[in-house]
């Protein structure tokens, strides 16, 4: 019972602190894109593509690895082996982070003038690099508290975070924005390094208070830097080859709509439009499966660690089924208000169309995030890195063929071929490993009855009294309408039912892994 409680307690605090930090960062986006502009935002995400690569040779998997580490040797009851394992894993992490910084710094003019082809990319990528070694061990400690399941720590560290980031950014911007759009990149960029190494001080000082509340049973036993390296490298490696395509790829979109004919600062609007604008909204429902991913990969690295198969396949029935449940709603949603949304959060019609022609993919991209995590905790974290690999090929070669002969909508073609590739092979590989079997029926086919029937239904009422242009407070409770019928209707098509709930609150009952 205590370790239900203790689950169910850790995804909704994850869960209030993902909507809470995506809801704040939606905001902030509005607000940045009005400042900024499409353009701007294009600029913006250009400078974020290599700071998505910088990150990913400064964490070098040690995310992952610490979770994992930690788990396994607080299953095993080796306290004193959990301790050790993340000071090798906060020492991993300074290192990587150290170097990234080293290079991204050395490396500043050379990315900006020659890669990304703008000089007004050089000065905020100086700033990044400061923030390296802090996000790096950043990443250790929050994998260290969610292997405790002590995750309310670094809850408030990344609310912290946020605060700081928004709060310096909206400072600096209204200085440096009249100097222009490399200004407005500084400011915002300088904001958010400010606030990472704020944050990393603050986590640290949390982690240190937690670690006394390990006790000190259990052997150091050696060989934990070899078990560290085997976990971390691998995936290291195959995330550098992953970020290095996804960046070559965001470089490249740019510079393929160019080619088709759009101006510079057209292609920038255009790229950033669907970066800097309508991703933030197709993903924010997200943040209610976020936590329950993240969490995955402890529960079930321990059930495999005990050799518990029954817990595992428990584990994947619950987060499967209510994924693809959300997800389907949520397509329902974005399909049937896509013009309020664009209209209402962005003023742009043209962004309420891209939100409606990516709501399809969301089943793809929600489902891939919690396949992941359970892959990860099933020690298949190569298996997912290597489809991310293949995505990601795939895509560098669509991008380079496609953009430059139909613009835009190639890029849309991408879009839905990475997606759908890789949610496919990713549930494939979890199939395969796991022996697990989806209920096509009940998970997929009375769901999507349900999701089209109940928002039909507000849709047509909202016609029927002739208020087709709905306001924030309409369009919320047309969504809550809407859930509330969807949710009946799971019911009466028994889509849902009291076995389902009973199996959920289960999970983690010895009983039911006996």
């Amino acid at each position: 019972m205590r370790k239900i409680k203790m689950f169910f307690f850790n995804a909704v605090i994850m869960t209030a602190t993902a909507l809470l930090l995506r809801t704040v960062g939606v905001f902030f986006g509005v607000y940045v894109s009005n400042k900024i502009g499409s353009s701007g935002m294009g600029l913006y995400q250009l400078i974020m593509s290599i700071y998505r690569f910088a990150t990913t040779l400064a964490m070098s998997g040690i995310g992952l690895t610490a979770t994992r580490l930690v788990a396994e040797e607080l299953a095993r009851g080796n306290e004193i082996g959990a301790k050790r394992a993340m000071k090798r894993s906060l020492l991993y992490a300074l290192s990587f982070g150290t170097l990234t910084f080293v290079l991204l710094f050395l490396g500043a003019e050379h990315i900006g003038t020659v890669w990304l082809r703008d000089e007004r990319t050089v000065r905020p990528l100086y700033l990044l690099a400061v923030s390296m070694p802090c996000i790096s061990v950043s990443v250790a400690l929050n994998g260290y508290f969610t292997a405790v399941r002590r995750v309310v720590k670094s809850a408030c560290a990344q609310v912290l975070e946020q605060f700081l980031k928004i709060t310096l950014s909206i400072f600096l911007l209204t200085l440096l924005m009249p100097k222009g759009l490399e200004y407005a990149c500084i400011a915002i960029v300088g904001g958010g390094a400010a606030a990472e190494i704020l944050s990393c001080l603050y986590q640290y000082i949390l982690y240190r208070l937690d670690r006394r509340k390990i006790g000190k049973n259990g052997t150091a036993e050696a060989g934990m830097t070899k078990k560290l390296l085997g976990i971390a490298l691998p995936i290291a490696f195959s995330s550098y080859l992953r970020a290095g395509l996804t960046t070559i790829e965001q470089i490249m979109i740019p510079i393929g709509l160019e080619r088709y004919g759009a101006q510079k600062e057209r292609a920038l609007s255009q790229y950033g439009m669907i970066h800097g604008m309508v991703m933030p909204v197709i993903l924010f429902p997200s943040a209610f499966l976020s936590a329950f991913a993240s969490l995955l990969v402890p529960e079930v690295a321990e059930s495999r660690a005990r050799g518990d198969i029954n817990r595992i396949h428990y584990v994947m029935a619950a987060a499967i089924k209510v994924t693809l449940i959300f997800s389907i709603f949520v397509i329902a949603v974005f399909m049937a208000f896509s013009g309020e949304f664009g209209r209402l959060i962005y003023k742009s019609e043209e962004v309420g169309f891209y939100i409606k022609i990516f709501a399809p993919l969301i089943i793809a991209m929600y489902c891939d995030s919690v396949v992941d995590g359970m892959l990860k905790g099933l020690n298949e974290q190569l298996s997912s890195m290597r489809y991310n690999i293949i995505d990601s090929f795939v895509s560098v070669v669509l991008v380079y063929s496609l953009i430059p002969v139909i613009g835009i909508a190639g890029y849309v073609v991408v879009i839905y071929v990475s997606e759908l590739l890789n949610a496919y092979l990713s549930l494939h590989r979890l199939i395969k490993v796991s022996g697990f079997r989806m209920n096509v029926k009940d998970w997929l086919v009375k769901p999507c009855l349900g999701a089209a029937a109940s928002v039909a239904a507000i849709r047509a009422c909202i016609h029927f009294f002739g208020n087709e242009s709905l306001n924030v407070l309409g369009l919320s409770a047309a969504i809550l309408l809407a859930a509330i019928v969807y949710f009946a209707l799971l019911l009466l098509l028994e889509c849902l039912t009291k076995r389902d709930f009973n199996i959920i609150a289960g999970i983690f009952k010895k009983e039911k892994c006996a």
